[in-house]
Formats: structure tokens, C-alpha cells, sequence
């Protein structure tokens, strides 16, 4: 506590991200898709937009394994940048 009784402010640290959420919103063939993977969860979208979804989580996924990083340890802005890297055009 400080001379005026109040406790001292902590720092807050960045947000981590512990896994990743991927939906696909134009899927409209009636197919539900769902794939649960290392660190993400897919639902929804046309066959290629989950499969988008798919290539660029797997290859996230390897980029972090050949780092030996875990996604809870990537900053937000870095991450962001690793998908707009992996992401098939």
C-alpha cells in the first residue's frame, strides 16, 4: 500500500490468445462442417471456405511447432501477421 492506503496498480500484460475460432458464414448447402484441431475450432462456411479455414490453421500450426512456440505465447499483432502469411489467397 501506498501513504494514501490504496494498493499499487499492476501492470496489466497483453492479451493471449489460447486458441483460435474460425466460422464460415456462407455455407448454404444445408452441410455442417465442424473441424476441432490443435489450438482451433472450424464451423461452418462452403466446402472452400472450410477448407481455407483448414489449410490456415494446419499451417499455422506447423509454423509455431518449427518455432517451437505455443499459440498462448505469440502476441496478438505477431499472430495476426503469421495467419495473414499462411492464409491461401
Amino acid at each position: 500500500m501506498d501513504a494514501a492506503g490504496r494498493q499499487p496498480q499492476k501492470k496489466k500484460s497483453p492479451p493471449k490468445v489460447a486458441g483460435l475460432l474460425g466460422l464460415g458464414l456462407d455455407g448454404d448447402d444445408g452441410t455442417k462442417r465442424i473441424t476441432r484441431g490443435k489450438n482451433f475450432l472450424l464451423a461452418g462456411g462452403s466446402e472452400e471456405t472450410h477448407g481455407k479455414m483448414q489449410e490456415t490453421a494446419i499451417k499455422l500450426n506447423e509454423r509455431l511447432d518449427k518455432q517451437g512456440r505455443r499459440l498462448s505465447d505469440v502476441p496478438v499483432n505477431e499472430l495476426r501477421d503469421m495467419i495473414d502469411e499462411v492464409r491461401p489467397q
